[in-house]
């Protein structure tokens, strides 16, 4: 039997539809039926797509095809309206899944339309205008092309999600993360496998389903921020074309090797170098993303440091107060030492934006997801104890 009738639903493009109907002995206008049901209906089973005739549903049964949809097992609601979500899938594994209605700020002045929107929202210069979105897999795509057609009542509560900016999903793409970064409550995992382009695309379906939103409608921003490193699932990730969001963390290497021990085989030169080399679009700008942790990294020094790493580089950095959580033995720093490192890195030309926290009462924020079941209650920031690095 072909890979194409082995494969759950989800994750397919077109041309995998076509080829399972082909060998199926059906007609070509079947794939078009599949992937409305899939991506634009968000059925669950293949026995709902009642597009397709009885006798071809159960033959696609009897082979062995199915959707693959990803089970919503819990959900936990943030005073600010994000959405924490504990995903299940058919091996009994879950991630964490990330509904932020307004987004958090993360995108402003990367040279996208969402970041200009952001920049917009905060009322903050950033360097650039309008410009390229990122391109998507064609199974993202497609949620976004079927759901022009999915029109709906003027009474629907979607009302309660219009506002100027828009929402933000937040992926998981492994199930834990092998990065073992020191102030991540994922890192607290490890890692139990990579999710598969289907379980990818399954976490976005099933947001949208519970959310009753439907792109391009309603405007959507996916990151790659939740549980897992994306670059070490390449494979079920290389389909799309993301902005490049680094995450640095530190601005030297003793510093960074404490923090991220993936430092000892990445180093800070080879990290920029690659960094400088990356092909970016017309108006696009890399992403470093640098959580600061009370009394570690956070020093002027520091600022002026990652100024001078970045020197010259069409890039911007995204400023994440750190996100406190059990078992992360560092502090989150005073809003006063937030912004004086901000102001570091703008007056050395680098554009340098502040992520807003959400969600950090559910275990949700940048950093925390673990696959806490119980519900939060805002974890106050642990007491530093580990020996700060010499800078």
């Amino acid at each position: 039997m072909s890979k194409a009738l082995t494969s759950s639903l989800l994750g397919m493009d077109l041309g995998e539809f076509s080829v399972l109907v082909s060998e199926a002995g059906e007609p070509a206008y079947r794939a078009k039926q599949i992937m409305e049901a899939v991506y634009r209906h968000r059925v669950e089973s293949v026995d709902e797509i009642a597009t397709l005739p009885q006798v071809f549903r159960e033959r696609l049964e009897h082979t062995g095809v199915t959707l693959g949809a990803a089970r919503i097992e819990k959900k936990f609601g943030s005073v600010d309206g994000t959405v924490r979500y504990l995903i299940t899938f058919a091996d009994g594994q879950s991630v964490e899944t990330v509904w932020m209605p307004e987004g958090d700020g993360g995108e402003a002045g990367d040279g996208s339309e969402a970041g200009e929107t952001a920049e917009r929202l905060a009322d903050i210069p950033g360097p650039g205008t309008s410009g390229a979105k990122a391109e998507e897999s064609e199974p993202i795509a497609a949620l976004k092309r079927c759901a022009t057609q999915n029109l709906r009542s003027q009474d629907r509560h979607s009302q309660e999600h219009a506002s100027s900016g828009r929402s933000t999903i937040c992926i998981s793409s492994q199930v834990g993360c092998a990065v073992d970064c020191q102030f991540c409550l994922t890192a607290l995992l490890g890692v139990k496998r990579n999710l598969t382009a289907g379980e990818i695309v399954g976490q976005v379906c099933a947001v949208l389903k519970d959310q009753r939103v439907s792109p391009p409608e309603d405007r959507i921003n996916l990151v790659f921020m939740g549980m897992g490193e994306p670059f070490l699932n390449y494979e079920n990730f290389v389909t799309i074309r993301p902005k490049l969001a680094i995450s640095l963390n530190a601005s030297n290497d003793a510093l960074r090797t404490r923090l991220m021990p993936l430092n000892k085989k990445w180093n800070l030169d080879m990290l920029i170098a690659a960094a400088r080399e990356f092909p970016l679009r017309t108006r696009e700008w890399i992403t470093f993303e640098y959580v600061l942790l009370g009394g570690v990294n956070d020093a002027p020094e520091n600022a002026r440091e990652v100024a001078e790493l970045l020197r010259g580089m069409r890039c911007k950095v995204n400023l994440i107060a750190l996100n406190p959580g059990p078992g992360i033995d560092f502090t989150t720093p005073s809003a006063e030492r937030v912004t004086a490192f901000q102001n570091i890195l703008r007056g050395a030309g680098t554009p340098a934006f502040v992520r807003r926290p959400r969600g950090r009462d559910i275990y949700a924020a940048c950093g925390q997801l673990k696959r806490t079941v119980e519900a939060a209650t805002s974890p106050e920031p642990q007491v530093q104890s580990i020996s700060r690095v010499q800078q």
